[in-house]
């Protein structure tokens, strides 16, 4: 008999989503069955949720942990039992490689689309094990949940994508979960000062807490003059965690210009998922050197990453446990995703799971 999960369905556009039973199959060869403890609720959901053209009904999640029910013949990797992570990114990419087959779930007799290798507002979830992360055992399951995406994204772009050096002036543009964790490893790696743009006091006082040393709430002054005021013409390397219309048109120059022939200007990286076209200051890109660059998933890769995040964790260099402030069953995601819309979570929520 086929595993059945509880999972969050994007049945209607416009409507709550519904929370009914998933059929999910047998694990194939290279698939693993994972019985969910938590996963992330990250923004980029509502994008989904607010799109009028998205297939229906859909499944929604792309963070989480668990631990391994079922494995398939050929799966080596992990076995039954094991803790792990789900992620947005597979372990041991390369260019070229083979999109992976999106296992075949289906809500009353109809098939589900997919757009992530597991979906993860759901119990119990199937996925090419490519896209699960072994855990120690002795990693705790709850918050953690959000390193495969609020993590993983938010410290990739300022290790590998922007590759901030120690010294290095920086402006994050909102603190939200992603947000926060940009921020925290600007920190560790050393960057001064570290610049947290918002337009809500609480979440800026709250930015402080995981380093953030300047503060600026963009609806009572430019961001822009302000940031150049505080670094002497413009920060090293400026990031847009949201990807609005207005903060795509404002982290370009919020970086320090450069001079052609002679030197380069800062760079600005996009990591919020953008839901505009913006008019990008193209001047500011010619005119200062500047460098405007877009990330994904931090250019990320699991299998390295996942242990150093999960290390700075239990140093308190990465506070998963302040970043976590609120927790929802799976038969409240409306509630969860209703209050990350209305601005009124600190950090990332998650979504707990019973079996």
């Amino acid at each position: 008999m086929p595993f059945q999960a509880a999972a969050a369905i994007d049945i209607e556009y416009g409507q709550p989503l519904v929370v009914d039973t998933v059929e999910l199959p047998d694990p194939g060869p290279t698939q693993v069955i994972v019985k969910q403890v938590a996963s992330g609720v990250c923004h980029s959901q509502l994008h989904r949720l607010h799109n009028a053209k998205q297939a229906r009904p859909g499944l929604l999640g792309h963070e989480s942990t668990g631990y391994v029910a079922a494995a398939g013949r050929d799966v080596t990797y992990v076995k039954e039992g094991d803790p792990v992570m789900l992620s947005l990114l597979p372990r041991n990419a390369y260019p070229g490689m083979a999109r992976h087959a999106t296992p075949m779930l289906k809500f009353r007799g109809q098939e589900l689309p997919a757009s992530f290798a597991a979906h993860t507002w759901m119990d119990t979830v199937v996925s090419d094990d490519r896209w699960v992360v072994k855990l120690p055992n002795d990693t705790p399951m709850d918050v953690t949940a959000v390193v495969g995406c609020a993590v993983l994204t938010g410290a990739g772009a300022v290790i590998h994508t922007a590759k901030v050096q120690v010294g290095s002036s920086v402006a994050v543009y909102g603190v939200g979960g992603l947000g926060l964790c940009t921020v925290q490893t600007c920190a560790n790696v050393g960057a001064y000062p570290i610049i947290a743009v918002d337009l809500a006091d609480d979440k800026l006082e709250y930015a402080r807490q995981f380093g953030a040393t300047h503060t600026i709430n963009a609806s009572q002054e430019d961001p822009v003059a302000k940031i150049r005021e505080i670094t002497g013409g413009g920060a090293d390397y400026a990031f847009d965690v949201i990807g609005a219309t207005k903060t795509m048109e404002q982290v370009i120059p919020s970086v320090r210009p450069g001079v052609n022939g002679y030197c380069q200007g800062g760079t600005a990286v996009l990591v919020g998922v953008p839901q505009t076209q913006p008019t990008i200051p193209v001047r500011d890109l010619l005119g200062g050197a500047r460098i405007f660059m877009g990330t994904s998933g931090g250019t990320g890769h699991p299998e390295r990453d996942f242990p150093l995040y999960v290390e700075w964790f239990k140093q308190g260099k990465m506070p998963l446990d302040k970043l976590v402030t609120r927790r929802y069953p799976l038969e409240q995601v409306n509630q969860a995703c209703q209050a990350l819309e209305q601005g009124q979570i600190l950090g990332r929520a998650i979504l707990e799971f019973s079996h």
